[in-house]
């Protein structure tokens, strides 16, 4: 029967406790959500300055709307490029230190977009072995060479590199804060590897941005140097922006060919301009509002300090994503659904999205939690930890 496939694998995919489905939740997206009709402590948002339901990006979309409409009627280069789509991309380089910038959908096609873009069929793509799916399928189908390095390990980047000096480009991309380890990547040990070796670098900071650095620049001015020093940096106002859509900024060069070679920037209708008024506001809160980094900051060290008493098993991460790692799928949805019945919202994250055997939740704080949630929700892991006996 034709396309039987598509039955045996979902029938396979339960079977190994692999199976997803979508969840509606009902109302906003905050610290607490309702799912069929229950309300729920959200420990699995991005939204990781709270700004997704902020009254002020409400408010601002509601008058972006009535200055520029709703749709964008058209692709970047017909008529879907607005003076605010110029506004808002200006002020993301003075904000960020970027000398251009090109605005995408999403992270997700922005990815792929610049892998297909720039790659051929001689030349080297070297990615950290647990960078974010866009990234890796997007290498998978590239007429490239594509090799992967262990995580965060300088010396395999070095070595694949020194095999492969005689690709004509080579290009080296990072994730800033890995999505789902919540570590960070080396930053100055990359680009002193790419310069080493004549490749390019590009730092993914969809999970950085706004979180880390000085005025919440991201991952790379957290490490001391400036976002300009990689070739590419790509970011998404969907996480700690509140918002949508993402980013991808380089040289004035680099985005004139973006402009002009790029067919899914090219042939996308452009991001709506009510939507990227909102993004230029959620930038300026997230520049100007230490305060949100403060207190986030807090939670994460309170987190981690309450999780070492309890011996819940943390991967090494100082950032929002907190992953506690439980091992065996059917056991990490176990404890998943004990959390969700003492009210608690903590995903369980299994493979094909992690390897197989480091299955896990993915708790992610905000600054909107408060300090008596973590001490319930700790205690709670600890609970499902001892009830499931998967240490």
């Amino acid at each position: 029967m034709s396309f039987s496939f598509i039955a045996e694998q979902l029938a396979q995919r339960k079977q190994q406790h692999l199976h997803r489905a979508s969840v509606p939740i009902t109302g906003k997206q905050a610290r607490y959500i309702e799912v069929n009709g229950k309300q729920y402590l959200n420990f699995s948002s991005n939204d990781y300055l709270g700004l997704a339901s902020d009254p002020l990006l409400v408010n601002a979309w509601k008058k972006g709307a009535d200055l520029f409409g709703i749709g964008s009627g058209g692709s970047y280069l017909v008529t879907g490029y607005n003076k605010v789509h110029h506004d808002v991309t200006q002020q993301l380089q003075e904000w960020l230190g970027l000398e251009a910038v090109a605005l995408f959908s999403s992270g997700y096609s922005a990815n792929q977009a610049l892998i297909k873009l720039l790659l051929s069929k001689n030349d080297l793509l070297v990615q950290d072995k647990i960078n974010h799916a866009s990234l890796m399928e997007a290498g998978s189908i590239s007429a490239a060479k594509m090799q992967r390095f262990k995580h965060n390990d300088m010396q395999h980047l070095a070595s694949i590199l020194n095999t492969h000096q005689r690709a004509e480009n080579k290009l080296v991309i990072s994730e800033g804060v890995f999505s789902m380890d919540g570590d960070s990547a080396p930053i100055n040990a990359l680009k002193q590897q790419c310069t080493a070796h004549n490749a390019w670098l590009m730092i993914d900071d969809a999970h950085g941005l706004g979180v880390l650095g000085k005025e919440g620049k991201g991952t790379i001015v957290d490490q001391q140097l400036d976002n300009s020093d990689v070739n590419i940096y790509m970011a998404t106002f969907g996480k700690a922006l509140g918002v949508g859509g993402a980013f991808v900024s380089g040289s004035s060069q680099l985005i004139d060919y973006i402009n002009n070679f790029s067919k899914p920037y090219i042939y996308t209708t452009g991001l709506p301009p009510a939507m990227v008024y909102c993004i230029g506001q959620a930038a300026h809160l997230a520049q100007t509002q230490q305060w949100r980094r403060d207190q986030l900051g807090e939670l994460i060290h309170y987190f981690k300090h309450l999780s070492a008493h309890y011996d819940i098993p943390l991967m090494p991460s100082n950032t929002a994503i907190q992953p506690v790692l439980i091992g065996a799928s059917d056991t990490a949805l176990a404890v998943s659904q004990h959390l969700k019945d003492k009210g608690f919202w903590t995903t369980a994250i299994r493979p094909p999205t992690v390897a197989k055997g480091s299955a896990r939740l993915r708790v992610t704080l905000t600054s909107q939690h408060q300090k008596q949630d973590i001490e319930i929700l700790v205690k709670q892991i600890k609970q499902a930890i001892d009830a499931n006996h998967f240490q």
